[in-house]
């Protein structure tokens, strides 16, 4: 993909330029007549395109959250027994990190759901991270001893842009 490159006025191929031998010979050769203000403005511009183009190309982490019902709201030892079982999941190598949550008291609005009664918001490196941690035998495990615990369980997964 090539593109006017206002700087050197003539073609650049991003994808070829290996950008610490360009930046040097930028720097040794002077044919384009920079002065060092313009030389470190150039490199930050190439090395800020650089890092973004690696943002863009990098595996995104993936957010897992999953809101519960219990079956019986009311009690205390369920809503803390499920919370205990939950915190053992951070166990799992590619949870990165594990927040367990209950109902906010914030303003009540048409907009926030107040029906669940406990949260696990989970953050993986990707989705290949995500997959282990859905077969790990830690999560099975949980599955097999909580399940009674709930009526019903919605899981939202969204990855990080």
């Amino acid at each position: 993909m090539f593109h006017q490159d206002n700087h050197f006025n003539q073609p650049v191929e991003r994808t070829a330029v290996c950008l610490p031998t360009f930046i040097g010979y930028i720097y040794h050769s002077n044919q384009y007549g920079m002065n060092r203000k313009s030389f470190l403005t150039t490199v930050t511009l190439l090395g800020a395109t650089s890092v973004s183009s690696a943002m863009q190309t990098a595996t995104k982490p993936l957010l897992h959250h999953v809101f519960f019902w219990l079956k019986n709201p009311e009690s205390a030892a369920d809503k803390q027994e499920l919370i205990r079982g939950l915190k053992t999941l951070s166990a799992i190598p590619s949870v990165r990190q594990l927040h367990v949550g209950v109902l906010a008291s914030t303003e009540k609005r048409e907009v926030v759901d107040t029906t669940w009664d406990v949260s696990e918001l989970m953050f993986f490196d990707d989705t290949a991270g995500q997959k282990v941690y859905q077969d790990h035998p830690i999560h099975q495990e949980f599955v097999k001893q909580y399940a009674h615990l709930w009526k019903k369980v919605v899981v939202y997964d969204a990855m990080d842009i």
